[in-house]
């Protein structure tokens, strides 16, 4: 037999199957991770075993040498979605194969955790044996403990009851006291549990259950949107259909937006299926991530948990997946392979005869537009459970505040309801989606801005560590004393971020316990679930955050919410500004008056008539949906066309802006050739330009714009572009094919 082995290593001149002879005895099955030897001096190399076959194309065929691990890592599945992971994303198949494992299993840099044990070894008498150790009160003292318990005892365990213990417990086997064993056990994150006892659903809920319940036993990869106004008891609903799909003895996963949503979703879920649950995310230790990943492969866990990558967990029996938040641009992956979850969630659910639902109280458009026209089936929940109604809305015209000699942070009406909140031992969230204490440090007398030496973006001021820092490749500055430009000493900090609100609520109200949930705050191990668990204990009364805080959290006893500066993503440049800032505020006012008690939002604006702010105080997502798109259509903004972004970096600004410009110019010819005299209406847009942000990193960065309309030849277009790129990628230090981009920055 001999196996297609896909080598570990990422380079388009080896990125192929290469053929391996399978040494006889050697129980090599697909997907096992492998060691061959490769290349001139055959040097072992990791790999992954991609099919196998009863002969070889040529004579000259090495052995494989070795197998890591003992069972397949990799499922059939698996391997497919990869190869199509491929073409769709053009990415290295050895990249999309990466995706599917720990990173520590590369290189073999973690293992199993086993653990040392000891028992009473067999046929002792623990009265003679104690009784002879009388002159050993060490190895005495820990020979009674493990007679106590009368069962397998850990070395640890033992050294945490008496420390210092192990020479003892040597001596102990050494003298036939104690037999030795050792245990494999899966490191396992921390988890909260937060009791949410089942109801009984209402009618809408019970419809959308039954819906899930059908579409995962008929097993045809079937796409359903969940569209709930926030408190509608989406989770209720994701709970239940769970139930159903392992009743079926199949799997699920579910995915959420943020880490931040992990801790609290997690709680509810482990509530209700106890150890059934694995997490995978980011913020796992590495032994917590290969054992999460271990007990579902292994079959032990029936429920994965995570954000983004968790979509390519290792379920041989998938039934379900559920995407919460399904509108956030995080499920787009920021590197390469660009895969959009939700993408490679529906090819999952095809593949092994699942469904797929998307959840959402703000669904994107381009979702909502495929369930009104029945490509994707539409289920409702227009009313929070229990007949809570949805929080007040009031609108503050901040511009009306400054008349009125009113420039702090907060609107007379904010303070004021804040002040009611407090009073009432509720508790309030702030949201304000900027994070450090000011937006951008500048001189006022010449004007000149601070800007990161290695990117084309102004630096952030952090009054906490007093000094500036870039959020984009993460530079520290000190706050000069005087501008660099004019030498005058007028340098002023300007905008507001999460730091200087936290600083006005503590002048406003000394008294009050605060906290901030950013990327700032959120950088040690476990402090998601250190935040959420204290302020669901009431240990804080005001939460203040960035968009971390806008979504999925369900606290009781939160009451009041104020959106500092509703404006800050209303007019960015990027044709979905519209519809992110509608989301964001609709998300983050359903924050308020989740329980029995009322909800308030205070939402401060300078833009109080724009149509956006409007639908969002009013929580209207339909109003708002038929508005935008109408507005696409207007502008043949997606979906009723595809954008297309080609961007160049170099460290040698010459390199990328010619690289940028001769592309252009043989990719247009190349386009204008497959849409021929018919379809030359179809190219939109093609501009090679400067990108919006010029310097990332030191790189300076040009981009390629395409916008084609959607009609019959788009497909052909798209191959063009993508075959195009696929054999121009060395013209300059980096170029990227982004497809749909998510951001345009």
């Amino acid at each position: 037999m001999f196996a297609e082995v896909i080598v570990d290593i990422a380079h388009t001149a080896v990125d192929r199957r290469f053929t391996y002879r399978i040494p006889e005895g050697l129980p090599v099955s697909v997907g096992h991770h492998v060691l061959v030897p490769f290349g001139q001096g055959n040097h072992l190399k990791e790999g992954f075993v991609a099919a196998l076959k009863d002969s070889a194309d040529y004579p000259e065929i090495k052995d494989i040498a070795k197998i890591i691990e003992h069972y397949p890592v990799l499922l059939p599945d698996q391997i497919a979605l990869a190869e199509w992971m491929k073409d769709a994303y053009h990415c290295l198949f050895v990249d999309a194969l990466r995706l599917m494992i720990p990173a520590q299993m590369r290189g073999m840099r973690i293992k199993e955790k086993k653990v040392r044990t000891v028992t009473l070894a067999e046929g002792v008498d623990p009265e003679a044996a104690s009784e002879s150790l009388k002159n050993a009160p060490a190895q005495k003292r820990v020979f009674e403990l493990v007679t106590r318990i009368g069962a397998e005892a850990s070395v640890p365990d033992i050294n945490a009851f008496y420390p210092g213990s192990t020479p003892a417990i040597n001596a102990l086997i050494k003298k036939g006291f104690l037999s030795e064993q050792s245990e494999t056990v899966f490191r396992r994150p921390g988890k909260l549990r937060i009791h949410t006892p089942a109801y009984t659903l209402t009618d809408a809920q019970e419809r959308a259950a039954d819906a899930i319940r059908s579409a995962a036993a008929r097993g045809e990869g079937d796409v359903l949107l969940l569209y709930g106004v926030t408190g509608s008891g989406k989770t209720e609903v994701y709970l239940r259909a769970i139930e159903d799909c392992l009743a079926l003895g199949k799997q699920a996963i579910v995915l959420v937006p943020e880490i931040s949503l992990t801790p609290q979703t997690v709680g509810r879920f482990t509530d209700r299926f106890g150890d059934r649950i694995a997490v995978l995310h980011s913020r796992l230790s590495a032994g917590e991530r290969f054992d999460e990943w271990r007990r579902i492969r292994l079959g032990i866990a029936d429920i994965v948990i995570g954000a983004r990558s968790a979509v390519f967990a290792p379920t041989e029996r998938l039934g379900l997946i559920i995407i919460d938040e399904e509108h956030e641009s995080s499920y787009q992956s920021e590197s390469q392979p660009r895969y959009l979850a939700g993408e490679i969630a529906a090819r999952r659910v095809k593949a092994s005869g699942g469904a797929l639902v998307l959840g959402s109280a703000t669904p994107s458009l381009l979702s909502y537009s495929r369930a009104l026209s029945g490509k994707y089936m539409l289920l409702e929940l227009k009313d929070r459970v229990a007949g809570r109604p949805l929080p007040t809305v009031e609108i503050v015209n901040m511009r009306d505040e400054l008349l009125m000699g009113n420039n702090s942070i907060f609107s007379d009406k904010l303070a004021e309801r804040l002040s009611e909140c407090l009073a009432l031992g509720q508790q309030a969230m702030l949201f304000i989606n900027r994070r450090g204490y000011a937006t951008f440090v500048s001189c006022r007398s010449c004007g000149y801005v601070l800007k990161c030496d290695n990117c084309d973006i102004s630096m952030t001021y952090h009054k906490t560590e007093s000094r500036t820092r870039c959020h984009y490749c993460g530079a520290v500055k000190p706050l000069p004393k005087e501008c660099p430009n004019c030498k005058k000493p007028f340098i002023k900090q300007f905008g507001i971020g999460t730091e200087q609100v936290e600083e006005a609520v503590r002048r406003l109200f000394p008294a009050v316990k605060t906290l901030r949930m950013d990327t700032d705050t959120m950088r040690e191990k476990g402090s998601y679930e250190k935040l959420l668990s204290a302020f669901h204990r009431k240990e804080a009364q005001v939460l203040i955050g960035t968009q971390m805080i806008a979504k999925g959290h369900d606290f009781p006893n939160v009451t009041l919410v104020g959106v500092v500066a509703a404006d800050t993503t209303l007019n960015l440049p990027d044709y979905r500004a519209p519809e992110r800032t509608f989301q964001l505020l609709t998300q983050v006012a359903g924050r308020a008056g989740r329980d029995s008690l009322p909800g308030r939002v205070v939402l401060q604006t300078y833009e109080p008539n724009h149509p956006i702010i409007r639908f969002a105080k009013e929580q209207d997502y339909p109003g708002f949906y038929h508005y935008e798109i109408m507005e696409r259509r207007k502008l043949l903004y997606p979906p009723f066309s595809l954008f297309l972004r080609i961007v160049f970096a170099d460290r040698d600004e010459r390199t990328a802006e010619h690289a940028c410009l001769d592309y252009a110019k043989a990719l247009e010819t190349e386009l204008r050739a497959v849409l021929g005299e018919e379809g030359k209406q179809d190219l939109l847009l093609l501009v090679a330009a400067e990108a919006p942000i010029a310097r990332i990193s030191g790189y300076t960065r040009y981009q390629i714009l395409i916008k084609l309309l959607r009609t019959k030849r788009l497909k052909d277009a798209v191959k063009t572009v993508s075959t195009f790129h696929d054999a121009h990628r060395g013209v300059c230090a980096e170029t990227q094919l982004e497809i749909n981009p998510q951001e345009m920055f």
